[in-house]
This record gives C-alpha cells, sequence and structure tokens, in this order.
C-alpha cells in the first residue's frame, strides 16, 4: 500500500504579499523604461540638430571661402543652398523636445538653431544650455 503525503490546499499558489512585491516590480521596470525612452528621444533629437548644424557650418565655410568679402551677417539660407553637401532640395532643420519646428540662423558663426523662421533671426534653442557638449549645437 502506498501512503500519499496529505494535500494541503492553503499551501498553493501565490500569497498576496507575493504577488504584490511582483507587480510593483513590473510596474518599476516599466516605469524606467518610458524613462528611458523618453531620454532617449531627447538625445536623438539633439544629435540630430547638431549633425544638421554642422551641415549647415560646413555650407557656411564653403560659402565665405569662395566669397571672402562677404559678411556673415548677410548670409541667408538661400545663398547657402548650393553649398550644402549632398545638395538638398531644402535647408537642414530640425524639431524642438516639444515637436515645434527649429530653422538654422545662418547669419552667424557659428549657426546655431531657432523657432524663428527665415534663419536670420531669432534666440539661440538649447535646452543642454551649453555651447559646446555638441547637443543642439555644433560643439568645438
Amino acid at each position: 500500500m502506498e501512503v500519499y503525503p496529505a494535500h494541503h490546499p492553503a499551501q498553493r499558489g501565490f500569497t498576496l504579499v507575493e504577488m504584490t512585491v511582483v507587480i510593483l516590480v513590473l510596474i518599476s521596470m516599466i516605469t524606467a523604461g518610458f524613462y528611458g525612452t523618453n531620454a532617449y528621444r531627447s538625445w536623438s533629437l539633439a544629435r540630430e540638430a547638431s549633425e544638421n548644424l554642422r551641415t549647415a557650418y560646413v555650407a557656411q565655410r564653403t560659402y565665405l571661402a569662395d566669397n571672402p568679402t562677404t559678411p556673415v551677417s548677410t548670409l541667408t539660407q538661400q545663398l547657402l543652398l548650393p553649398y550644402v553637401p549632398g545638395n538638398p532640395g531644402s535647408f537642414p532643420s530640425g524639431k524642438s523636445l516639444n515637436g515645434a519646428a527649429l530653422t538654422v540662423r545662418v547669419n552667424v558663426s557659428p549657426p546655431f538653431m531657432t523657432t524663428s523662421a527665415g534663419g536670420t533671426t531669432g534666440d539661440r534653442y538649447d535646452p543642454s544650455a551649453n555651447t559646446s557638449d555638441a547637443l543642439w549645437d555644433v560643439g568645438e
């Protein structure tokens, strides 16, 4: 005759404390994932803006090498467009952290991003507040 251990139905499954801990860990992981995704999105926008600014800077320097008597303050995006590497149909631009369109201000050296259209007016857009970190600026 075989003897089986007594079956205790109260010992099956997870306790309420164990389930609560698992749920809290999952919520923490999801929150960290959302934070990481937003941080990556911000970094990606900043890098794209920096690359566009470097492209504009190359166009600006190339134009000024061909036209050495032209003051930087008179430059426009239309003058520089033929000097943009790859001959795109429009001048490089970007997006701010809140999705607003940014244009490159080209009549200053080095160029910077601004929320004003046209590329000749407006204040510097640089959420990093550092003009040499290569995020939202040409860098050093």
